[in-house]
């Protein structure tokens, strides 16, 4: 048997919550409210960054660090239970090098869309 890794299509994305509140309940009970709040804010700033990097990097010349960025992003939503982030990031990780310029920017789009809701739901430490 083998596991294969499939990106989700766009329907499954917009079903995807924004967030999972078990995840940061999870990291609080790990390394407490004032750690789990910290290592959010540094999420929210590095993915910030990350997201307005993406739209600097041409397509064409920078597939694999854009898939690394993603790959990044996905683990870091993750962690934090933004399920539609991390489903989107890794979208954007599996399908980088088949993208054309006006997909990889509606992808861009749709992860700062899915990054201004996760926000939006989040009270500020």
């Amino acid at each position: 048997m083998f596991d294969a890794t499939i990106a989700p299509t766009q329907k499954e994305l917009d079903a995807e919550p924004a967030r999972e509140p078990r995840a940061y309940e999870a990291l609080v009970r790990e390394i407490g409210e004032d750690g789990a709040c910290e290592v959010r804010e540094v999420f929210w700033s590095e993915t910030c960054a990350r997201l307005q990097l993406f739209r600097t990097l041409p397509l064409a010349q920078h597939h694999a660090r854009i898939t690394r960025e993603a790959h990044s992003l996905k683990s870091a939503a993750g962690t934090f239970g933004y399920v539609r982030l991390a489903a989107l990031a890794l979208q954007l990780e599996k399908t980088a090098e088949s993208l054309g310029e006006a997909g990889f920017h509606a992808h861009l789009d749709a992860m700062d869309a899915a990054y201004a809701a996760a926000r939006a739901q989040e009270a500020d430490c």
